[in-house]
């Protein structure tokens, strides 16, 4: 097909014939129903998942196309979050998560629910109260509560894995000094696992963090912690490890190690956020680099039947949040902006593949 005949289709068939023709060239003899991730995932029995950017679904008709055909899971980039399902005490407002939910189940999708407890992107009534003192601990236990307990019972039963508690630990393994460990002390971890499993005690609940995925003291420390909690009963079933990673630093260590560990104390593991970026502008050794950093992460996951999932954090360099965040930097996802097919795209795909043709 001549690139001309491309730009006269529609944009959403185009993104896809472009994606579908890409992948063909990825292996000599593709099946019929071999040709996306979503496909080759069913076989080595793991979800594989995209964060979702809802405007972007409802607006753009490739992105939706490819979110639908390429993905069995997804999850809320942002709309599960407090300051959105609570924009004011005592109000909730579902609507934009339950559209996410409602597309999932039309596209027969499992959900990621992310994130119940968050230092961050909490509602200016719940930070501007505990600053002002107008919201005392007792009283911030009990909004606490009440937010775990409204937002996992809505969607009870709907939900696979949540991610309860985010980002709780340092880079050396200390607590984060956040409202909730000044407010509360360290037991709120506990507490908002055991709500999170008294409301939906079907959904696998998990820590959630950056920089966890090789053994470090970070990662350790949530090790420990899980081990400890375990010990007193808490309802802890996972470790999720965002795979943030950036090109200019080496490959974690021991990421299979590390997934073996938390697998001996009986959790599942799961890559939650997916994304490699690198400074811009990329050329073609950054993106092998790239590729290759997307393709061991998936191999570890791979080989430990305890990894359950493995998600990037968005497909496309067009909606990616890196260049928002990180000056100078970007092209972190397996698409570029245009969703053409990116060398990390190919690797994923002979990388599930490969595991497809071993598990026969």
């Amino acid at each position: 097909m001549s690139r001309r005949t491309v730009h006269a289709l529609t944009a959403a068939t185009a993104a896809v014939l472009v994606l579908g023709a890409a992948t063909q060239t990825a292996s000599a003899h593709p099946g019929k129903h071999d040709r996306t991730l979503r496909a080759l995932a069913e076989r080595p029995d793991l979800r594989i998942g995209t964060a979702v950017d809802t405007a972007a679904l409802a607006a753009d008709a490739p992105y939706r196309a490819l979110t639908a055909g390429e993905f069995d899971s997804v999850t809320a980039e942002n709309v599960m979050k407090w300051e959105v399902v609570e924009p004011s005490r005592g109000r909730y407002d579902w609507s934009q998560a339950d559209r996410l939910m409602a597309f999932a189940k039309k596209h027969k999708q499992e959900v990621r629910g992310h994130t119940l407890l968050w230092h961050s992107q909490l509602p200016a009534w719940l930070t501007s109260g505990v600053a002002d003192g107008s919201i005392e601990a007792d009283e911030l236990r009990r909004i606490l509560r009440a937010h775990i307990t409204a937002e996992v019972t809505h969607f009870k039963g709907r939900i696979y894995q949540w991610d309860v508690v985010n980002e709780i630990f340092n880079e050396d393994g200390t607590y984060r000094d956040s409202l909730w460990l000044r407010e509360l002390g360290p037991s709120y971890v506990a507490d908002a696992f055991r709500w999170a499993h008294a409301a939906d005690p079907g959904a696998t609940l998990f820590f959630n963090d950056y920089n966890v995925e090789g053994i470090n003291a970070k990662s350790t420390a949530y090790y420990d912690l899980a081990r400890e909690l375990l010990a007193e009963g808490v309802p802890v079933q996972g470790l999720g490890i965002q795979g943030h990673l950036d090109i200019q630093y080496g490959f974690p260590t021991d990421v299979r190690a590390n997934l073996e560990r938390f697998a001996a104390l009986g959790l599942e593991t799961a890559f939650t956020e997916v994304d490699v970026r690198m400074t811009l502008p990329a050329d073609a050794p950054d993106l092998a680099r790239q590729a290759d950093d997307y393709r061991r992460l998936l191999a570890a996951c791979l080989a430990v039947r305890s990894c359950t999932s493995f998600t990037v954090w968005g497909f496309t360099d067009k909606y990616s949040w890196v260049p928002g965040v990180f000056d100078g930097q970007g092209a972190a996802n397996i698409l570029d902006a245009d969703f053409a097919v990116k060398p990390a795209y190919t690797a994923l795909l002979a990388e599930l593949r490969t595991a497809a043709r071993t598990k026969r």
